[in-house]
């Protein structure tokens, strides 16, 4: 450069001396000179070609670039240097932008003399004569593979695992986005796939990072394998694969390439001789069905691939968006819950229990409540279940048996002492604190008879571990005295297994069966079989939800005389219980029932007296009911209603007159002939034969009962 300077200093001095009239030829022999050093010392290519694109002159720098010498290429056309990189059309636009514009710029493959192909940064410019014809074309070219090398490269670390070389977090948003436009052309459906494998962490700790990603790099290529090249696989990163499988005509389809997957996965991995065997979990969504921005799809395919690994991992599960509504609802509504116990916003209420046989209240149940400020009473079933299993049905149960213990000593100030039940689940029952709670409120209130507490166990939750949960209940009785019951009896899968086990004193009748007790022979079969089973392993037994006196009647007849329910009355805040037990009237039906004695047929025919008066009392009220209510018939079949049940029983007892027997059948076989007459032309909307048949039937009532009661008499 200082060598180029120095002329230029003495090219300039010598363009002065021309002004002067100095020589003229030896200043053009100079630029000559200057043009010719500039041609061959710059780092620039340089090729010209004639009007023909024949290959006139070319420079050092040229030479250096192609490895063409100028005798390499003097005489030849350009094509010489052809890579096949660019098709016949790339070239054509070049000429008719030369002979439109005068020039070209732009990049070109490009092949070496030895072969390699280079990149080049090419610009051409076609040179003119006086008459504005093109005389020559002179071309600009310089290397530029090393910048496309490292250009390439940035791409590379910008789009694609370092490790796995699959596409990376970025490209997979912008392969998605095309898949997206795709699907709506195409009418199709894209699935957006989320893939865990099981267990990693666990190879990484054993056997080093380097397994690990030898394990990783194999995965990735076994995806690979499995899919369409118009799909795409990416690495999120760790053990995360995502995956696009756009042209989905049928989610039959997806599941056989997932279940590919997931075979090719489960494979074994050989690395460094030893024998590995992993798995993998995949939860895939489909658009457009689930629609949203791809951290919306994928946050659902994540969700769902959580489930595939809690149903037992290596398998696959499609995104449900009904369950993951509910599964956010539900940890929005714990917080709410949670919240709700730190405002204060629970409370007990208390519902009575009776002895029918004496008439006297000798305990209560508690049962919570909520009062939210914003959405007013919200009963149990909405919120106890949504906690179950968490953290905070425990911190829920602990504030239960708080407040039921406090309630008890300040009772015990005003001489009440009832015995309160409390419901406990079993992960309240089984959580570490639970004893030490316990024996901690006691320490607290210690003037409160703890024989006054009963721990309620649903017959549900106990289905656990049957020895843990007695191992706390008979602590918990020998040690702090309180009471235990078995709740809800019935409904579980090993009632006589929790009678045998469990140190349970009392057993509760559920309110289901108690409901429907003259209403359908199968739930009076199941209250008379839990009955004889408490009375043969001597436990007491109260039935629970009892809402009429003829319940209670049925159930005293059967040998139960504890109850709790409406009949009786509605749970109560605290203050006001003693209030109601100042004004609490025994029933006085039960109180005469339960100074009879009952047999075996005496039972029965209580149970067709009752059964009669709430069979007719539920078609009554059907008939006159509007078509689109709710209610539903009584019994209809004659041999399966109550009725029809008893007076066979009655038929084969021995001991009984048959003849009276058989006459009660025929009436009550009169009975149900005149209602299913009834129930004929009420579906007919035949008014008129609906009233006359109601007539009738009440006739048939009145001497139904009246051959019950001669029955009962003689009997």
């Amino acid at each position: 450069m200082r060598e180029m300077k120095c002329w230029w200093d003495s090219f300039k001095l010598k363009a002065y001396k021309i002004r002067d009239g100095s020589d003229i030829q030896a200043v053009t022999d100079e630029i000559v000179e200057l043009r010719l050093r500039i041609f061959n010392e710059v780092p620039e290519g340089r090729i010209i070609t004639d009007v023909d694109s024949v290959v006139i002159d070319v420079n050092p720098a040229f030479t250096k670039i192609t490895g063409y010498s100028p005798e390499d290429v003097i005489g030849y056309t350009p094509q010489i240097l052809n890579s096949g990189l660019q098709s016949r059309s790339f070239y054509i636009e070049i000429w008719k932008t030369l002979l439109k514009c005068g020039h070209w710029q732009g990049e070109v493959w490009n092949r070496k003399k030895n072969g390699e192909i280079y990149s080049e940064r090419l610009s051409v410019f076609a040179i003119y004569d006086d008459n504005n014809s093109i005389t020559h074309y002179v071309g600009l070219l310089s290397d530029i593979t090393s910048n496309k090398r490292q250009q390439e490269q940035l791409d590379l670390l910008a789009h694609y695992d370092v490790l796995t070389q699959l596409p990376n977090r970025t490209l997979f948003d912008d392969r998605f986005n095309q898949a997206i436009a795709y699907t709506k052309r195409t009418n199709t459906e894209l699935a957006v796939c989320f893939l865990d494998l099981d267990n990693f962490k666990q190879v990484n700790d054993r056997y080093g990072h380097h397994v690990g990603d030898s394990i990783l790099i194999e995965v990735s290529q076994r995806i690979t394998q499995q899919i369409r090249e118009s799909d795409t696989v990416s690495r999120q990163g760790g053990d995360e694969f995502t995956m696009l499988l756009a042209d989905v005509k049928s989610f039959i389809y997806c599941q056989q390439t997932l279940q590919r997957i997931l075979d090719s996965i489960a494979q074994p991995i050989i690395i460094d001789d030893i024998e590995h065997i992993i798995s993998a979990s995949i939860g895939v969504t489909l658009y457009p069905a689930d629609s949203g921005e791809v951290d919306t799809l994928l946050r659902h395919a994540d969700h769902a691939m959580y489930e595939a690994k809690q149903a037992g991992r290596n398998r696959f599960q499609l995104y449900d968006a009904e369950k993951d509504f509910r599964i956010e609802h539900k940890y929005s509504r714990l917080q709410t819950i949670e919240q709700a116990l730190v405002n204060d916003e629970f409370e007990l209420y208390y519902q009575p229990k009776v002895n029918m046989l004496e008439g006297h209240v000798f305990g209560v149940e508690a049962l919570i409540r909520w009062n939210s400020p914003s959405e007013g009473f919200i009963a149990p079933m909405e919120f106890l279940p949504i906690v179950s299993g968490t953290a905070l049905e425990i911190k829920v149960g602990d504030w239960v048996v708080e407040q039921a213990v406090k309630q008890l000593d300040e009772w015990r100030l005003i001489e009440l002492q009832p015995v309160i039940s409390i419901n406990i689940s079993s992960n309240h029952l089984l959580s570490n604190s639970f004893f030490d709670m316990l024996e901690a409120l006691f320490t607290k209130y210690p003037l409160i008879n703890s024989s006054c507490i009963e721990l309620e166990i649903l017959e549900n939750s106990a289905l656990g571990d049957l020895n843990m949960i007695h191992d706390v209940l008979e602590r918990c009785k020998s040690d702090l005295g309180v009471g235990v019951a078995l709740d809800d009896f019935g409904t579980g899968y090993s009632s006589l297994t929790h009678l045998s086990v469990l140190p349970v004193s009392t057993i509760k009748i559920d309110r289901s069966f108690v409901r429907d007790l003259l209403d359908d022979p199968n739930d009076y079969s199941i209250i008379d079989g839990v009955i004889g089973l408490t009375n043969a392993f001597r436990r007491n037994v109260i039935a629970e939800g009892v809402e009429t006196t003829a319940q209670g009647l049925m159930l005293l007849a059967m040998g139960c005389f504890q109850a709790q329910g409406y009949a009786i009355a509605k749970p109560m805040p605290a203050d006001e219980f003693p209030l109601w037990l100042k004004n609490y009237l025994p029933n006085q039906d039960w109180l005469k029932c339960a100074q009879k004695q009952f047999s075996a047929k005496d039972k029965k025919l209580k149970l067709f007296q009752l059964a009669t008066l709430q069979w007719q009392d539920k078609f009554v009220n059907y008939i006159q009911s509007s078509r689109d209510s709710a209610l539903s018939p009584p019994i209809m079949d004659i041999t399966e209603c109550h009725c029809g049940r008893c007076i066979n029983w009655l038929s084969n007892e021995q001991k009984l007159v048959t003849g009276s027997v058989k006459v009660l059948e025929q009436i009550h076989e009169k009975f149900h002939i005149i209602a299913d007459s009834i129930f004929h032309h009420y579906q007919l909307n035949d008014h008129q034969k609906v009233m006359e048949g109601m007539n009738e039937l009440q006739e048939a009532f009145f001497y139904m009962h009246s051959v019950l009661d001669e029955y009962k008499a003689v009997s």
